[in-house]
């Protein structure tokens, strides 16, 4: 008998000096626009007040007319509080744009104004019932807000218009993991990595699960694999030398902390972890004496990765079958 998933979302906690789990929004236009109307759009923005007013067009002294492309380079350049009121100008003369009120969400989102945000995802999905974009991202922002509930929701309605999207089964395994469903997030997370082998936010928030239950040892390879994908990443690396220290590498953990302080100086909980087991040393050799060997941990779980997509694909019939029953209706 075929298996049906029903899917859903959840943000991998800390405890302790873990660093939290997180994925940041898509921001990377499908394609170049030759209009102000896009064909798919960027990223968000900041507004440092927490509050953002679409402006009032005064007929007898209206401001020069904003355009799409005129609030994505702000976007673009990371002034976000610009963008989100070039944006919301933008929206006001171009109200049945649903990218236009995506983008402004996001840019109300990087402005600290959560509420406006929603709004504006909102709107885009008034416009268009499918935009995907604006549930997956409306759905982290009330991950942000402590919302797992009502973002599982946006997640399972995204999900049921693209079943097989890794962002959209890491988004439900932050939900899941929210609301306590370990098996569940852990299904979710290990699904989005067989789509993409690369996802090292899945890995990262997968390791974090392993060492919450006190399963340190299974944390390894999936942070080993994080770290050999993007060493640079502090977090990555901070959250790799809590899953060694407590599987008793402890000279090959203060290695992995002082590697997540070289990549961030201002990194408090690796700095606090290194201080607390006395320093950095020069190699990985573990109190045993043995050499702790992360590329083979690295190598384990994309044999591990293989296993999980000779499943996947034993049920990518049923997941179809989701998919069409939902978008018929």
């Amino acid at each position: 008998m075929s298996r049906i998933y029903h899917f859903p979302v959840v943000v991998a906690a800390l405890i302790g000096p873990f660093t939290v789990a997180c994925d940041g929004p898509d921001r990377t236009p499908r394609a170049t626009r030759a209009s102000s109307v896009p064909a798919t759009p960027a990223s968000a923005t900041t507004e440092e007040s927490g509050t953002l007013t679409p402006p009032v067009v005064d007929a007898a002294a209206a401001p020069a007319k904003v355009t799409y492309a005129d609030a994505e380079s702000a976007f673009q350049r990371r002034r976000y509080a610009e963008a989100a009121e070039l944006f919301a100008n933008y929206t006001a003369s171009q109200p049945d744009n649903a990218w236009g009120h995506y983008m402004y969400g996001l840019s109300a989102w990087k402005s600290g104004a959560h509420e406006r945000a929603l709004e504006q995802f909102d709107e885009a999905l008034r416009l268009d019932p499918n935009h995907r974009k604006s549930l997956l991202n409306s759905g982290r922002v009330l991950l942000e807000t402590s919302r797992p509930q009502e973002a599982l929701s946006r997640i399972e309605r995204a999900l049921a218009i693209e079943p097989l999207s890794s962002e959209g089964l890491r988004l439900l395994g932050r939900a899941r993991n929210e609301l306590g469903q370990m098996p569940e997030a852990i299904d979710a997370y290990q699904r989005a990595i067989s789509l993409d082998e690369r996802d090292v936010w899945a890995m990262n928030n997968l390791g974090l699960i392993y060492i919450q239950q006190g399963r340190s040892d299974e944390a390894l390879p999936p942070l080993a694999r994080a770290v050999q994908l993007r060493s640079s990443a502090p977090v990555f690396q901070n959250n790799l030398g809590m899953a060694l220290e407590r599987s008793g590498h402890t000279a090959a953990a203060r290695h992995a902390y002082a590697s997540a302080i070289e990549s961030d100086s201002t990194y408090a909980k690796a700095a606090a972890s290194l201080t607390r087991l006395g320093g950095p040393v020069d190699d990985t050799v573990a109190d045993s004496g043995q050499t702790v060997d992360l590329a083979a941990f690295a190598r384990e779980f994309q044999a591990e990765i293989e296993r999980w997509r000779d499943t996947t694909s034993s049920d990518s019939v049923a997941v179809e079958m989701v998919r069409d029953t939902v978008v018929s209706e």
